[in-house]
């Protein structure tokens, strides 16, 4: 029975010559043909080589198209980056130039930069009587109004103008302390106000054009 049963299995399966087959990766659709085997004189067609050589050309195609669509995508993202350089090169002259014709109000910032100096300076040894003197008690004081128009001047985003906010916000803050005697509140404010005048500095870029900062 055991014999029988393998002569027959034998007899199910293809002969080693007729179950081979070849084939060759087309690189056009009109160029490939799938080679055929021969048995018993009876030509057939390996499937194998049909599946095989149409999945390579298939997937070929799609590759050269996705490889085409990121070389698109990537020249278009080359193009925004480069817009936007350029849009931000004009916005910089135009800014630089605008600074150069007011030599004014970047006087008004400077004298800022000294004036901070001198009330941190005050405040850091516990004399309010003179950081008092050189800020002053209202924020209607003549050297507040003269930054104040310099900062919004020169302050053409959101941004800095959210900086030139919290800027007034943090020195009204500190001529109150600085009125009561609160030396805490008054060390506070005065960092607040310091980093906030220095932020804006670095948004509007005239944090090259002031000395001693």
């Amino acid at each position: 029975m055991a014999v029988l049963f393998l002569v027959n299995a034998k007899l199910l399966l293809p002969s080693a010559a007729s179950a081979s087959c070849s084939y060759s990766v087309p690189t056009q659709i009109g160029s490939w043909k799938p080679k055929t085997a021969s048995s018993s004189g009876t030509s057939f067609v390996c499937r194998r080589s049909v599946f095989w050589g149409l999945t390579a050309l298939i997937l070929g195609k799609e590759l050269r198209i996705d490889a085409a669509n990121a070389a698109v995508l990537e020249a278009e993202d080359d193009q925004d980056l480069l817009d936007k350089v350029m849009r931000d090169r004009k916005k910089r002259l135009e800014r630089q130039g605008v600074i150069r014709s007011s030599t004014q109000e970047t006087g008004y910032l400077q004298d800022l930069v000294y004036r901070l100096s001198k009330i941190g300076q005050a405040i850091e040894k516990n004399d309010l009587d003179a950081a008092s003197s050189v800020l002053g008690s209202t924020k209607d004081s003549e050297w507040l109004k003269n930054v104040n128009a310099a900062l919004y001047k020169f302050s053409s985003s959101e941004e800095e103008k959210t900086e030139v906010d919290a800027f007034n916000s943090s020195v009204v803050g500190l001529m109150s302390s600085v009125s009561v005697n609160d030396i805490e509140a008054s060390k506070i404010a005065f960092v607040a106000s310091a980093n906030a005048f220095e932020k804006w500095t670095a948004l509007s870029g005239l944090v090259e054009q002031l000395k001693g900062l």
